[in-house]
């Protein structure tokens, strides 16, 4: 087995990203309460009370670490999104030099799931991980098999794609229906695969991700503990807007916090939703959610210069003052409010799963 060893430091600056468009816009009508907006901004603002804390330490110019939860390893506090790095208009040796640099300049944590462009994703990355690279990543993908048989095969597809032979973490993903925790954790459900590969070596951590609701994954979180069983990190849509809606900032992440979790933030500009609305910043939008209790927050990246944004915005990342929090998410609340600008929550266009059932086994 190979052991991820901590990076190295220094350069930087950059640009933003985009994700896939996947389905049609079904806006609902659901808004946040100003008690809820109150709440929300208290956790922001005592959130950077605990950042000054944590990151005071830092050197300047390194990527900043945090600690992933209770499993102790140490994440960059930006990752690599997996699916820009499988888009048609990316070709392989740009995403070959995407991983390499990011993981050159001292990102740990690359993203990546079964699915993502019909497995070309996890192909990109594999290459990439090549030549002693392996040693220098912690690897995450996601599988979306609920049954143990669907659950294994894609294990084995990815850790085929990927080139290795262990994951360091793996996540049940898209776990967005009220009956997704009801079917990976039953008799025969994908847990029991998931648990068997652990065992065997080829998984040393197990999480899940879900953009849809917060009562999902509480759900998810609840099911689990009914089975005795305790994720090690939970993946979740984490930005400026989702402050102010269906917040899994306000419901999930004080959860997570409590159960000593490791909490994966994505979507920090909505993929690129958020920055449509003109309210925020690309480099506003990263450094909002590095100041919540992240201990990683995953980005999609593109191209050289969209990967230099996120380092630059990595290593210059100080802590929000409480004015600061407070003025940004006064800033995005009316463009928040009705979810039009969080797709992943209020349409289709993300559920890669809905428009492919098939994959659920």
């Amino acid at each position: 087995m190979e052991d991820f060893i901590r990076p190295p430091n220094e350069s930087g600056i950059a640009k933003n990203t985009f994700d896939r468009p996947r389905g049609r816009r079904e806006v609902t009508s659901d808004t946040a309460t100003r008690r809820q907006f109150l709440k929300v901004s208290a956790a922001g603002i005592a959130a950077a009370t605990l950042g000054q804390e944590a990151w005071s330490n830092q050197p300047k110019r390194d990527i900043p670490y945090r600690t992933l939860g209770r499993t102790g390893e140490k994440v960059s506090v930006v990752g690599i999104g997996g699916y820009h790095l499988g888009r048609p208009e990316v070709t392989a040796d740009d995403s070959l030099r995407i991983v390499r640099t990011a993981l050159d300049e001292g990102i740990n944590f690359l993203d990546n799931c079964w699915d993502y462009n019909g497995g070309e994703s996890e192909i990109r990355m594999g290459r990439a991980l090549r030549d002693g690279y392996r040693k220098k990543a912690f690897l995450m993908t996601k599988i979306d098999g609920r049954d143990k048989n669907t659950a294994e095969k894609q294990i084995n597809e990815s850790l085929k794609r990927l080139q290795t032979d262990r994951i360091d973490l793996l996540q049940f993903h898209e776990v967005i229906r009220d009956t997704d925790p009801d079917r990976i954790f039953a008799p025969g459900g994908a847990l029991e695969t998931v648990l068997q590969a652990q065992k065997d070596g080829k998984v040393r951590y197990i999480g899940f991700t879900g953009h849809k609701s917060p009562d999902i994954h509480l759900k998810m979180l609840n099911t689990a503990s009914a089975h005795h069983f305790n994720f090690d990190t939970v993946q979740m849509p984490l930005n400026v807007m989702d402050a102010h809606f269906n917040s899994f900032e306000a419901k999930v992440l004080p959860a997570l916090q409590k159960q000593n979790m490791g909490v994966l933030g994505m979507k920090p500009m909505g993929d690129p939703f958020i920055l449509n609305s003109k309210t925020a910043t690309a480099i506003e939008c990263l450094h909002y959610a590095m100041n919540l209790p992240t201990s990683v927050v995953i980005t999609g990246c593109d191209s050289i210069p969209i990967l230099q944004q996120a380092i630059d915005a990595a290593r210059n990342f100080q802590p929000l003052s409480a004015d600061a929090v407070a003025k940004l998410l006064a800033r995005t609340a009316q463009a928040a409010k009705s979810g039009e600008y969080e797709l992943y929550k209020t349409s289709h266009h993300f559920d890669g799963t809905y428009q492919n059932p098939q994959w659920l086994g």
